[in-house]
């Protein structure tokens, strides 16, 4: 990787993680549990990806708009290893089955939104 593409997934990077810290903490404080806040955010990323990945593919679409976006700002803003770790916190099938449901089906059907209405 060339040092100003690097830089490019850096500089994105670091306000997707900030906006997933409080994003998470700020909704822990309303929901049953931490692991609600990781799938809403995650599931926001989701939408925001197709929202946005129609603009990115078109002719003449700098290819450094897709390293900072959805590398940098959309990868740290959604994060699946960490709704992993806190499943293993979800004690009860039902939360936890709704939670692995809600992750993969959801995040899907926000990722089909955000293209229909990016288009």
């Amino acid at each position: 990787m060339m040092p100003k593409q690097a830089l490019l997934v850096a500089a994105g990077a670091v306000p997707g993680a900030w906006l997933r810290f409080l994003l998470v903490n700020h909704l822990a404080e309303r929901l049953p549990s931490k692991p609600w806040g990781t799938l809403i955010v995650n599931l926001l990323a989701c939408f925001v990806l197709g929202w946005i990945l129609p603009g990115l593919q078109r002719p003449g679409a700098p290819p450094e708009a897709s390293l900072l976006l959805v590398t940098g700002f959309l990868g740290s803003l959604s994060t699946f290893s960490t709704l992993m770790v806190e499943l293993l916190t979800v004690r009860a099938l039902g939360p936890l089955v709704r939670l692995v449901f809600g992750s993969l089906v959801g995040g899907f059907l926000a990722l089909m939104v955000g293209l229909v209405l990016g288009r």
